[in-house]
């Protein structure tokens, strides 16, 4: 939805991201959805999630300035074969950190995916992109953290994320809670452990439809070095119903409580 430019702020002296809203989005729809993310992003404070300074418009072009993250995407550091297994698990208890703390402010991501994970060159990793996040809405006294800002934003039966990381309740265009993320991340932990999605789909089937009724190839199938306790950890991720995955998460620890 949006082109990002590497600039620098004249005022302060430091390098920035600009984010422009991509021509043939300004609809009223796509402008939502581009200040949601600024307002999704801008509402966090963690060091695995990307900072967002401002956000402006000039000459009719929206934009946002954030911060500007020294690496690349996870999308083109993950290698045949998968990451080294050390690596992987620093990088994934880092997401789950940043998830942790969008979850904890009743943010759902809902497009969670290696492009939208920037990895420094220091080991850093920034969770970025807020574009279809669910911002949280105001609850009734007594509702749980579960239901926060699940309540559909788009038409029932609209499909919106991206193809091969959704969660089934995603793919099939229902309301999403925080689970749906706790599943994508399942997705990217697999990837980036095998370097291969677990659901690719076939010339025959839609990525979909193998994230609806396809069963992941075993971790142990691919990679000797796992540990059973992360391959249980990956297979819970991707249970196919929500009630059989993490539900929450300590924001004090780098694993998902039940």
């Amino acid at each position: 939805m949006g082109i990002v430019y590497e600039a620098v702020d004249a005022r302060l002296g430091r390098k920035v991201a600009v984010k422009i809203l991509r021509e043939g989005h300004g609809s009223e729809e796509g402008k939502r959805r581009f200040l949601q993310e600024a307002q999704a992003a801008s509402a966090l404070n963690h060091p695995g999630i990307v900072t967002i300074h401002d956000i402006e418009s000039a000459d009719n072009v929206d934009f946002i300035v954030m911060e500007y993250v020294d690496g690349s995407p996870l999308s083109g550091l993950i290698v045949p074969g998968g990451l080294p297994l050390v690596q992987v698990l620093d990088y994934a208890g880092q997401i789950a950190g940043a998830l942790g703390a969008a979850h904890a402010a009743g943010i759902v991501h809902r497009d969670l995916k290696p492009a939208n994970i920037m990895a420094t060159r220091d080991g850093r990793v920034k969770v970025l992109d807020f574009g279809l996040s669910r911002l949280p809405r105001p609850e009734p006294l007594g509702s749980s953290e579960m239901t926060r800002g699940s309540a559909p934003e788009t038409m029932p039966g609209v499909v919106m994320g991206t193809g091969g990381y959704m969660s089934p309740e995603q793919a099939s265009g229902d309301a999403v809670d925080i689970r749906s993320d706790v599943f994508s991340f399942g997705i990217v932990l697999y990837e980036m452990l095998t370097g291969v999605r677990p659901f690719a789909g076939d010339p025959h089937r839609s990525t979909s439809r193998a994230v609806l009724q396809d069963q992941p190839r075993p971790l142990h199938d691919l990679r000797s070095d796992v540990p059973p306790e992360v391959e249980r950890i990956v297979a819970r991720c991707l249970e196919k119903e929500p009630a059989k995955r993490y539900a929450s998460r300590s924001r004090s620890t780098a694993t998902w409580e039940p």
